[in-house]
Order: structure tokens, then C-alpha cells, then sequence
């Protein structure tokens, strides 16, 4: 007997025992239905036939998923990160416009040509640029290196000859979370010898860890600084070049050869380099007319210093002094590589480090991201035992006998295990999809053995033997599982196939749950048959019943008379249908327009990144005023832990701007951390002349690739080929988002109001003089680039010479006036400006002197404080954070209302979001199409299995449309979002009604 004939009987029955209104009630108990002949016990014979190789195979699962469980991964979410290389460029002294042009540009028209190359982003400020190159998700890592070094080589030409250094790349994304932040403290250390220990002892050794890309160190590093004064250096006829001239003529680091004699050979080693400042104190710069010697601490102040003293630092943590030096390192992870074992990795090191620092250094973990991703996983393992006891108790209760509930109650750790050894083999992680995926089919997995073994029961109940009754069972039911176990995997089917990273975050959830549903049908076709085999009792009329099966089954007949009564009601008003149907389709269009859209719940990760920003062109002293007061306002709340403050990290961003980074008390000790920032950020904005901005980090955050969030968790970003478009639509456009309600913060990139002194170069006179123009710019960059002039190496480490004027000559553009220009031609230019004598110095030169105010006029302008790029086009960048109760969908539908009314007037500009906020529009605009997908994929299943084009639709349509606005009802109702959970849950519930109704027309 086949399948169709099975169910062709099974129709027969069904029309025979087909009951009137009022059948169900307690007064008329239900007709028992006659069991159906069946031939064969279809799929399940042989392994009721053959316990031991059934024992043995499920024995094999057990061991298989036992110790593939130890061996899984745990992350926070699938292992998906775009390829990402960030590419730094140093030009010390160059304003933000100059790197663009000289830096940006060139460099950027040879990334452009690297293949599988996304998107490419640049920030040029002042000595600095900085690239993001954005690959593809199926170029690797390696060769996007290798690309980008070949990139490089072929723009050196087109680069700047005074170039201090050529560009340099990591394989890190500057914009991911640091997996592990360390600090190193110490009262009696200097900031430059506590950054050696920081970069030789503790940055090298974690360098070398597998899976790390990038140890960033938060601190400065010492340096010998010589200070010149421009006064006595005008005195004894010397100008900034000379003085250049002069010390890199007096230290040099080079070999020499060796002696070869008859018997030993000598390797010559010259004591060249100075590497003290004493040392280069005594160094002598020239001579005077008289032969007396011109050291270098006659014309400079020369000290033992840092290589950036605009750097300030402060790390506060409650309970403790804080440190006098302090460093902070960031370690990140490589793309692809797991945070929790590298944050594992790097504290196993911890015994090493500490005893590889003196004691005068304090070693502190300051915070861990692993521990937030394993608190997580380890919530969601509580969810899914928690799920598991509680659907054994249903179980129980409902079937009232412990021996029938054990079969489903083995089945289910079963199909799990199962499902755990297939995760080991494709290479997944435990993360908080897999193990909700895991959770979420703990309710249906043991589906497929309970309707095994309800069959079971019934037929021995009619007087078969239990073995009988198992193999009957097994050629009846076969069908219904199959169809059910197929079609319900049928369902996550679509999400695999999502293209990019929507896909790939999308995929080991799918995957996973289809292998627990295809775990769960095969479990209830051979070790749940061979287990009603062995382990029922014998249900013949008159059986003694259990005691929870006498208490519930009174119970559970009312609730199914009462369920008979509705349904018999329902039947003689058959037209209802049409118009609940029509409602509810109405419904789905009511809810999906009115519903609020997010990506994913933030979360309460207990760690806030935040910067605090002043006015464009804010000096080094009025940021560390600025940080002194944060640092107060950070301390005076109560749920703050600790904090790292930073203010003038140049190659961090603007020098008016200033980072924070804030780690909260343990959960149980404070408010959630919406509360806070909202709290401290009413508390920062009682400070003058800043704004602060804090963005609390996502417990699960998603790879933004090249997206900047160091003003917001969100962006969006225009771009265009004129810059005055780009940048007079960002105007209009800010105007437009300040208006909107749901923002805690918004920001751009574009700042443009930076003050700047433009030095006009009069030719004809400097021609005059015989002052070349490139004369003035070399005196004009060793006097305020501080730009290295020679590089001291040791051993262990390389330090930098700056030259530079000194600090009260530089603070007022009139200092430039005190500079003097080297001329070449035979007159001489005193300082009042009549003719004088010459010197001799140590470059042998017979020159005079020009004061720069001859030659050059200044005047004070503005302009940007960085240049940004975006695929080479100049781009502004909107940042924003929203407020707790506000959700991404409304702010991208807002923002694309104002773009809408404000692009029109710049034709040249286009929009488009970037990083999360992308990955939620691709997430949203494809549900509709996704939700389609799946039920088409399941008809297509179900017409296959029942050879029918009617009976999918009678199993699918009246289900599933008021399933899903029951759905979205519920999340209307409460006021919750339509996040990528309830997109999970979307989808598991059109599995549920759709097995649900299979089992109703079977």
C-alpha cells in the first residue's frame, strides 16, 4: 500500500467519523475511529528489527556531539568580518588640504585600481592621513595585503621627496572594537620609559599571538627635543636650516669595515650616534669669526622629552590614586579571527608580563570584550536547558506516564547532539544565533517523536501489541514526518541563500536549525520507533492508568470538547473566512507600515566610547583644561568604574577632540547604561565650550567595515565629484537632522572653520634677495613641523631629534617675524636689515641672512580641519546615536524625507548609509521578499510530497497569514520593534502553523 492510498484510506475514515455541531460535548462522547490497515513499517523497519545497530548509532551521536562540544568556537555572533586594511601616511607639518592633495589623492588612484576592492574612505588632518580600504567578503585577508603593498610601491613617484617615511598598512580595522585594553601605571616612571616597557616588553609579546592584528598603544614615546631660539640664532648669524645641517652632520649610525691583519681581524665600530641629550647639548653647531666653538645649547633649549607633547593622559579607576605616567594598550583582533580566544591568549600572558616589568610599573586589565560575549552565550545555554526542562514538564503533564515521556525527553538531547557534531564539521561557532536557533527548535524538535508515539499508543490502545503497534505506526506515520520534518526546514531555506554579509550572519543560524529540524525526523524514524518497541507498556482496554494521566486527562477533554464546540460553531458560519482572511492581510499592511524597525537590541556591554569636542583650533592647553574638567564630571558619577581620557593624539583625530573611553560598575550595581548616557551627557554639557558625545557599545556588534563610529553608532554619508556641493548640502542637511526628535547626537565630519595662518611667498623679492622658495618652506617646516631630523637606534627601540623653535615662539603668528632665511648671494642682511658680517658655520657657506617678514606677508584664515574621502570623491559623514525609545528605521526614514528635498539643488551628490545602518536597510527592504521565498519554497515541498496543487494552499494560507499578524500584533501591542529576532521569529512561526496544519489535513 502506498503513501496515496494510505491517505486516500485515511480520508475514508475521516468522512465516516465526520461529527455534527455539539458531537464534541461531555454528554456525547467521541465516536472511536477505526484504525487503518497498513502493510510495511516503512522507513523505521530495520532499526526496530536491529536494536544493537541502533544502540550503537546512537551511541556514535552521543560521543560525536560530546566531544565536538568542547571543541566549538564561542563568539558573540557568526565569524563575519569584511577584509579591511588600514593604510597610514605621516607628512609632518601639512595641513589637512595639502595631505589630500599630495596624500589622499595620489594614493588613492592607485587603491582604486585593486580588484575586489568595496569601499575606500580617507581622513586627512593636520601631518596625518589615514585609509580604509573595505574589500569584498570573498577576497582573503593576504592577498588584499599583498594588493595594497603593490599599490603603494606604484604611487611612490607621485608622492612628496621629503617624505619622512613611505605609507605604512595593518591588516585591522580601525573602527572594530579592541578585544583586550591594558593599562600600565607608575608614579616614578617617565611617559617615554613607561612607553618602552609598553611597546618592547608587553606590545611585542602580544603582537606575536595568534590571531591578533594590531597592538595600539595609547601613550607617547620619548624623544630628544631641540628646542631653538630664534633670537641667538639671528645673534651668531645661524638660521633653523643650518642648525638642521648641524646635527645631522654630528651624529651618524653607519658601519665601517673591519682591519684584516696577519693573525686577527678588527670590525671597526665608530662611535658616531649621540643618543643623550647631554650629548647633544656639547654638540657644536659653528664657529665664531674668532674660532670659538657654538654649541647647541647656546642657540636651543635641549631636553630628554616626548615625541608629542600636545598628549595628554588620564586613567581614573574608583578606589585608587591615579598614576602620574600612564598607558593605555588596545589589542584588536584580525579579521576572521575569534575575539574570545584572543582575549584568552593574551591572559594567559599575564604572569609573563608582570614579571617581565619592573615593580615600579602596575599592571592592570582594564577591560575584556570576551567576557561580555561568553556572559551572553553562557544566557542564552540558560534559555536552553530552562527551555528544555520546562518542555519535558509539558510533556509529562500532558502525557501522563514518565516511560512515554522519556522517549520524546532521549529524542530531543539526541537531535541536539546530532546537530551539534554537523556545527563541529562546517566549521561553526557558539554564538548567540546558533545557540538561539538551538533554543528556538528545542519547542519543535520533539514534534516528529511525540506524533510517533501518540500513533503508537492509539493502535495499542485498539488492541494491537505494542511491537505491532510500532511497526504499523511506522508504515502509517512515515509519510506525516517526512512531510513535516521537509517542509519545516523548507522554511529557513531562503535565509541561506542571502547574498553578502546579511548572508553571511544569516547563514549559521539557518543552517543550524535546519539540521536539528532534519536531526529531529531522522531521531523520531529510528531511535524513537526501536525505543515504543522496548519501552511501552502493554494499552489494553482496561489498563490502570498513571497517576498524572488521571488527573490531566479530564482536563485536557474538556479544553478539546470546548475547542469542538468553537470549531463545530465556526464550521456552520464557514463564510467568516473570507473576511477574517481579507482583515488580516490588511493587518500585515498596517503593521509592517507602522511598526518600528531596528537591527539588533543594543544591549547593556557596560562599556561607552565618547569624545569630547571644542571649538576648531582649540590649543593643547585649552583641551587639557577641557579634559581636567570631563575627567571631574566622569568621576562624580556613581556608576562609572574607571575611565581612560586622551586629549592632542594627533593620528587619533583633530587636536580638538578629545576620546573617552568608560568602563560602568557590574550590572547589579547601577542603572542600565541608556540611563547613564543619558545622565552624563546632561552632566558634560554643563562644561563650556564643548560637546561631549557617547555611544554605549552593542553587547552584539556587527562588522561595519570601513564606517567610522567614533561620533555615532550610525552613518550615512554624501559624497561628490564638486566639493562647495558636498559641503553646502551638509549644511542644509544637519539643519534638517537637528530637527529630529529621536537623536541623542548627531555630528558630521565636516568642520570647517579651523584657524589658519596663510604665508604669502613674494617672489620677485625673495628673488631679490636671492631667497628661493624652497629655502622658505624648509625654514618654515624645521621651525613648526616637529618633524624628526635624525633617528637614534638602539637595540630595543628607535627614537626621534625634533627640531623645533621654542614654545613661546610659537604661539602668536607675529613669532614668524623672528625668523631669518639663508640668502645666496654675497650682501648680507642683518638683523635691522643693513648690511653685516658673515660667519663661517659647519657647512662652509659664506651667506647672509634675510628676515622671512621681508619676503612673506601672512594672513589669518579658515579652513578645514580634515579633508574626507569617500571612493576618492570628497564626502561629509553624519554620525548619530538615538534615544532609547527611538528606533534606526524611523531615523533612515527621516533621513531619506530630508535628502529627498535637499538633493534636488546638488544633482553632483549622492547619499548613502553606511555600516549597520546599511545592513538594516538590506535587512527590511529584502524581508518581504524573504518571507515570500519561504512559502513558495514550502508549497513547492508540500505539492511535491502530497502530488497536489490544491492541498499546499490548504495546508499554508489559512494558517499562516493570521499567524504572522498575530505576530506582529503582539509587538505592536507592547510596543516593541520589528528587530532581526523578530525576523527569526517570523520565520519560525510559519514553520510552527505550517506543521500544525499538515497535521491537521493528514
Amino acid at each position: 500500500m502506498n503513501n496515496a492510498d494510505q491517505h486516500d484510506g485515511e480520508r475514508e475514515v475521516k468522512d465516516r467519523d465526520r461529527r455534527r455541531p455539539g458531537s464534541f460535548s461531555q454528554e456525547q462522547p467521541r465516536p472511536t475511529a477505526k484504525l487503518v490497515p497498513v502493510k510495511g513499517s516503512g522507513l523505521s523497519g530495520p532499526f526496530i528489527r536491529r536494536p544493537v545497530m541502533t544502540v550503537l548509532l546512537t551511541l556514535s551521536v552521543i560521543v560525536a556531539g560530546l566531544a565536538t562540544y568542547g571543541k566549538l568556537a564561542v563568539n558573540d555572533l557568526p565569524a563575519v568580518d569584511y577584509p579591511v586594511i588600514q593604510v597610514s601616511c605621516s607628512y609632518p607639518g601639512a595641513d589637512p588640504t595639502t595631505m589630500a592633495n599630495n596624500i589622499a589623492t595620489p594614493l588613492e588612484k592607485q587603491f582604486l585600481q585593486i580588484p575586489g576592492l568595496d569601499i575606500i574612505t580617507s581622513t586627512s588632518t593636520q601631518s596625518n592621513t589615514q585609509f580604509t580600504l573595505q574589500f569584498v567578503l570573498s577576497k582573503s585577508i593576504t592577498d588584499a595585503a599583498t594588493d595594497v603593498q603593490a599599490a603603494i610601491q606604484r604611487a611612490t613617484g607621485k608622492l612628496p621627496i621629503d617624505l619622512p617615511s613611505p605609507p605604512t598598512f595593518t591588516k585591522t580595522n580601525p573602527n572594530d572594537q579592541a578585544v583586550y585594553l591594558l593599562g600600565l601605571m607608575s608614579d616614578t616612571l617617565t611617559d617615554g620609559d613607561l612607553y618602552k616597557y609598553a611597546s618592547t616588553v608587553v606590545a611585542q609579546r602580544i603582537n606575536i599571538l595568534p590571531g591578533v592584528s594590531q597592538v595600539s598603544i595609547y601613550g607617547v614615546q620619548g624623544a630628544i627635543r631641540v628646542k631653538a631660539d630664534p633670537a641667538a640664532l639671528a645673534a651668531r648669524a645661524l638660521t633653523m636650516d643650518d642648525l638642521a645641517s648641524a646635527i645631522k652632520a654630528g651624529t651618524v649610525y653607519s658601519g665601517a669595515g673591519q682591519f684584516d691583519g696577519a693573525h686577527r681581524t678588527f670590525v671597526l665600530q665608530p662611535n658616531g650616534q649621540l643618543d643623550k641629550a647631554e650629548g647633544y647639548r656639547n654638540l657644536i653647531v659653528a664657529r665664531n669669526p674668532n674660532g670659538a666653538p657654538v654649541y647647541l645649547q647656546d642657540v636651543a633649549d635641549v631636553r630628554q622629552s616626548v615625541q608629542d607633547e600636545r598628549i595628554s593622559r588620564f586613567f581614573w579607576m574608583r578606589g585608587y590614586k591615579p598614576a602620574r605616567a600612564v598607558v593605555v594598550l588596545a589589542v584588536s583582533r584580525q579579521a576572521g579571527a575569534n575575539a574570545v580566544e584572543v582575549a584568552k591568549s593574551v591572559r594567559a600572558l599575564f604572569p609573563e608580563l608582570r614579571a617581565s616589568l619592573p615593580g615600579s610599573i602596575q599592571f592592570t586589565p582594564v577591560f575584556d570584550r570576551s567576557q561580555s560575549i561568553v556572559n551572553s552565550a553562557n544566557e542564552v545555554k540558560w534559555t536552553l536547558m530552562i527551555a528544555f526542562v520546562l518542555v519535558v514538564i509539558v510533556i509529562y503533564v500532558f502525557l501522563g506516564r514518565a516511560t512515554d515521556t522519556l522517549i520524546p525527553a532521549v529524542a530531543l538531547p539526541m537531535s541536539l547532539l546530532l546537530t551539534v557534531a554537523v556545527m563541529y564539521m562546517l566549521n561553526f561557532s557558539i554564538n548567540n544565533l546558533t545557540l538561539m536557533a538551538l533554543t528556538l527548535a528545542i519547542g519543535f524538535l520533539v514534534d516528529d517523536a511525540i506524533v510517533f508515539l501518540e500513533n503508537v499508543v492509539r493502535r495499542a490502545e485498539h488492541g494491537e501489541s505494542i511491537l505491532k503497534a510500532t511497526f504499523n505506526s511506522a508504515g502509517e506515520i512515515s509519510f506525516t514526518i517526512l512531510s513535516m520534518t521537509l517542509s519545516l526546514a523548507a522554511v529557513f531555506i531562503p535565509l541561506v541563500f542571502i547574498p553578502e554579509l546579511l548572508g553571511r550572519i544569516f547563514r549559521e543560524f539557518s543552517v543550524t536549525i535546519i539540521v536539528a529540524i532534519l536531526a529531529s525526523g531522522l531521531v523520531s524514524l529510528t531511535l524513537t520507533p526501536l525505543m515504543c518497541a522496548r519501552i511501552l507498556g502493554e494499552r489494553r482496554a482496561g489498563h490502570k492508568r498513571a497517576w498524572m494521566e488521571r488527573h490531566t486527562s479530564n482536563f485536557i477533554q474538556r479544553v478539546i470538547a470546548a475547542y469542538g464546540r468553537l470549531l463545530d460553531k465556526f464550521l456552520d458560519r464557514a463564510w467568516l473566512a473570507v473576511p477574517i482572511l481579507v482583515a488580516c492581510i490588511l493587518g500585515l499592511w498596517f503593521f509592517f507600515t507602522h511598526l518600528p524597525f531596528t537591527l539588533l537590541p543594543p544591549g547593556d556591554s557596560g562599556f561607552i566610547r565618547g569624545l569630547f569636542i571644542a571649538q576648531e583650533g582649540s590649543s593643547p592647553a585649552q583641551m587639557r583644561a577641557f579634559q581636567a574638567q570631563v575627567n571631574q564630571k566622569l568621576q562624580e558619577d556613581p556608576a562609572v568604574g574607571q575611565f581612560f581620557t586622551l586629549a592632542g593624539f594627533a593620528s587619533r583625530g583633530p587636536l580638538s577632540q578629545g576620546l573617552m573611553f568608560l568602563f560602568l560598575k557590574p550590572r547589579s550595581e547601577r542603572p542600565s547604561v541608556d540611563k547613564i548616557v543619558l545622565r552624563l551627557q546632561k552632566s558634560l554639557a554643563s562644561i563650556p565650550g564643548i560637546t561631549a558625545v557617547l555611544t554605549p557599545t552593542p553587547v552584539l556588534q556587527i562588522s561595519v567595515g570601513a564606517t567610522s563610529q567614533s561620533q555615532g553608532q550610525y552613518a550615512y554619508t554624501i559624497s561628490g565629484i564638486v566639493p562647495q556641493d558636498v559641503y553646502a548640502m551638509a549644511d542644509e542637511l544637519m539643519k534638517k537632522l537637528q530637527q529630529f526628535k529621536g537623536f541623542t547626537s548627531v555630528r558630521s565630519d565636516y568642520y570647517h572653520n579651523t584657524p589658519n595662518l596663510r604665508i604669502d611667498i613674494n617672489r620677485d623679492r625673495a628673488a631679490t634677495y636671492g631667497v628661493s622658495t624652497s629655502a622658505i618652506q624648509s625654514l618654515i617646516r624645521n621651525a613648526y613641523s616637529q618633524n624628526y631630523i635624525y633617528l637614534i637606534k638602539e637595540p630595543d627601540d628607535q627614537y626621534q631629534v625634533i627640531l623645533e623653535v621654542k614654545d613661546n615662539e610659537r604661539a602668536h603668528p607675529e613669532d614668524l617675524d623672528d625668523l631669518y632665511v639663508r640668502s645666496s648671494t654675497s650682501g648680507s642682511f642683518s638683523a635691522s636689515g643693513s648690511g653685516g658680517g658673515t660667519i663661517a658655520t659647519t657647512t662652509g657657506n659664506m651667506t647672509s641672512l634675510v628676515p622671512l617678514r621681508v619676503v612673506t606677508s601672512t594672513k589669518e584664515v579658515i579652513g578645514p580641519q580634515a579633508v574626507n574621502h569617500f571612493n576618492q570623491f570628497t564626502s561629509v559623514t553624519f554620525n548619530f546615536n538615538l534615544l532609547p525609545n527611538a528606533a534606526i528605521g524611523d531615523a533612515t526614514n527621516y533621513i531619506e524625507d530630508a535628502v529627498s528635498q535637499i538633493q534636488p539643488h546638488y544633482p553632483t551628490v549622492q547619499g548613502t548609509f553606511q555600516g549597520e545602518t546599511l545592513v538594516f536597510r538590506q535587512l527590511f527592504r529584502s524581508l518581504p521578499l524573504l518571507l515570500l521565498a519561504a512559502i513558495f519554497v514550502m508549497y513547492v515541498i508540500l505539492g511535491i510530497l502530497y502530488e497536489s496543487y490544491v492541498h499546499p494552499f490548504t495546508v499554508l494560507f489559512p494558517a499562516i497569514v493570521p499567524a504572522v499578524v498575530g505576530g506582529l500584533a503582539t509587538l505592536y501591542i507592547f510596543h516593541s520593534v520589528l528587530s532581526l529576532y523578530s525576523v527569526i521569529g517570523l520565520f519560525l512561526l510559519l514553520g510552527i502553523v505550517k506543521k500544525n496544519g499538515i497535521m491537521v489535513v493528514d
